[in-house]
């Protein structure tokens, strides 16, 4: 995070992340099973370096909901839970399931394979996520996403995102990997551990992941996850970052709750 702010904010690009999740065979911190899937981004990449992240980025061209190739809840319903337009809506689910694909090797779709080419060719942008499943006869599966909350970039930043996050568990038999050139390392972490080691220095978290984790680490399992996500209502969170003496913080207006010293990141 940069201060001070701009004349004028940036337009913050819309884009998507997935809390990947899934069941730890034996029980973490305080018994629970729940871990999610963690990137730790390249140094030198111009949004985000050094942080440790879930999996997602912003929404591409490309990224078109195609109605033969759907499955579960339409983009009508994901407007509503996002507060934003069916036009707008369609583009985060497809978005979610290629960065995903892209990022770690889970695919949102199916059940079945595809070329073992398309993760390459979706990362150099040769193929659409449309293209990849067309080819395999496979449909997206937006019923293996459930909405979570929905973060804006406070307007100090010069690189800005309007990002919806989605939960998910990783669908039987398949695999998460490291294999990303946007990632130093990638692993399973319980949310609780990986709190932890941010209070020590030794993971850095922007505010939404904090949170995210943090409200993550309340639950025992997958299921209470995916559970209260059905129930929840998603909200838009807009940080703003200030002085407080000081120190740097971020916080959200009308949640004091959501209080973070971000000095480390600035």
């Amino acid at each position: 995070m940069s201060t001070p702010a701009p004349a004028s904010p940036t337009v913050a690009r819309p884009a998507a992340t997935v809390v990947l999740l899934r069941d730890a065979p034996q029980p973490g911190p305080g018994g629970a099973t729940v871990q999610v899937f963690l990137q730790r981004r390249v140094a030198g990449m111009a949004f985000a370096g050094g942080m440790t992240v879930f999996p997602g980025g912003g929404v591409d061209t490309g990224d078109r909901p195609d109605p033969g190739l759907w499955r579960g809840p339409g983009a009508d319903w994901w407007a509503r839970q996002f507060g934003c337009t069916p036009d707008e809506a369609g583009p985060l689910v497809v978005a979610a399931v290629r960065e995903t694909f892209e990022e770690c090797g889970v695919l949102l779709a199916g059940p079945g394979a595809v070329d073992p080419a398309a993760r390459d060719d979706l990362v150099g942008r040769r193929r659409t996520m449309n293209d990849v499943l067309s080819a395999a006869a496979l449909p997206l599966q937006a019923d293996l996403l459930a909405p979570w909350a929905r973060w804006v970039t406070p307007d100090a930043e010069p690189r800005r995102y309007d990002t919806a996050f989605f939960v998910a568990a990783v669908p039987e038999g398949q695999e998460a990997d490291a294999r990303t050139t946007e990632a130093v390392e990638a692993t399973w972490w319980y949310p609780a551990d990986a709190l932890a080691g941010a209070r020590r220095g030794e993971l850095r978290l922007m505010p939404p992941t904090q949170h995210t984790l943090e409200e993550i680490a309340g639950y025992a399992d997958v299921a209470g996850v995916l559970a209260a996500a059905q129930s929840r209502v998603v909200r838009v969170h807009r940080p703003v970052v200030h002085r407080d003496g000081r120190r740097v913080v971020v916080t959200v207006p009308g949640d004091p709750a959501l209080r973070f010293d971000v000095d480390g990141l600035i």
